[in-house]
């Protein structure tokens, strides 16, 4: 059936958009606190992503955590964790809706319901360069769920055993001690580090193409509490081509964890988690 537009599909058309969820309210981070407190931070603890493959690490609250592309053009899944309750973790859905589709410096990275606060806080980007090119891409997404073996064997009728949802499974089975089955349920949508994504204009498709990181680079963030951290180092290399596969070009990643001096983070406080009475029903 072909349905031919109404008489006025210019003015449903034309009407202004709205913002889903204003941030005006929303807590901000001191970020020139947090700008002063990385000069003279020491490196305390580095964790080495091999490529295909996922690794843990933790970082304590208040100290800064670095993930830098080595030696080749490399993107990553980044999932996070209460360091002490994995039920806890990065509701990368809400960051969207808060920040949008891809997030930079002074974004923050929020954990799930019923907490709601801020897990870590992206305090430096070297690639806050590379902004939205022609083709509306940008770097460091909250769009992509994660490449996973189910969705590849929905496509392409095969088992691929070093997608990044297995990679991220495995590290943390391996970190926490528990079995394949209960680690898999906790592993969640990433951030999709150094990834540069966007969506077709045509279909509205999620697209990738090749990272602009090379190395040298990194993304920076302040742990607001004690973290369980989990990056997996894409078997899709700079994703410029595919995404779960053993032809691509992929480098390690490395994650390095970096103490404060003294007193340079006075004033700051771990957030606390919601306020929400739930006593009401969620």
């Amino acid at each position: 059936m072909t349905h031919q537009p109404p008489a006025d599909s210019d003015a449903r058309r034309a009407i202004a958009p709205v913002i889903c969820y204003p941030v005006a309210a929303l807590p901000q981070p001191d970020m020139a606190l947090y700008r002063a407190a990385r000069e003279g931070a020491e490196a305390v603890a580095e964790t080495l992503v091999p490529p295909r493959d996922a690794r843990a690490f933790r970082v304590p609250k208040g100290h800064f955590f670095r993930i830098h592309s080595v030696e080749g053009p490399q993107v990553g899944d980044l999932n996070l964790f209460n360091a002490d309750d994995l039920s806890e973790r990065f509701f990368s859905g809400k960051a969207r809706a808060l920040h949008g589709t891809h997030l930079g410096e002074g974004h923050r990275m929020w954990s799930c319901f019923p907490h709601l606060r801020p897990m870590a806080t992206i305090s430096h980007d070297s690639l806050a360069w590379y902004g939205t090119d022609p083709y509306g891409a940008r770097v460091h997404d909250v769009i992509g769920t994660r490449c996973d073996p189910y969705t590849n064997r929905l496509l392409s009728g095969t088992d691929y055993h070093h997608c990044c949802h297995s990679n991220l499974t495995r590290a943390l089975a391996a970190e926490t001690g528990l079995p394949l089955t209960q680690a898999e349920a906790h592993v969640h949508d990433v951030l999709n580090v150094f990834m540069c994504t966007g969506f077709t204009a045509d279909t509205g498709q999620y697209f990738m193409k090749a990272s602009p990181v090379r190395p040298g680079d990194y993304l920076e963030f302040l742990a607001e509490i004690d973290l369980l951290g989990v990056l997996s180092a894409c078997p899709g290399g700079d994703c410029g081509a595919e995404h779960s596969s053993d032809a691509s070009a992929c480098f390690p990643l490395r994650v390095e964890v970096l103490r404060p001096r003294p007193g340079a983070l006075e004033g700051w406080h771990p957030p606390a988690p919601s306020a929400y009475d739930r006593s009401h029903g969620a």
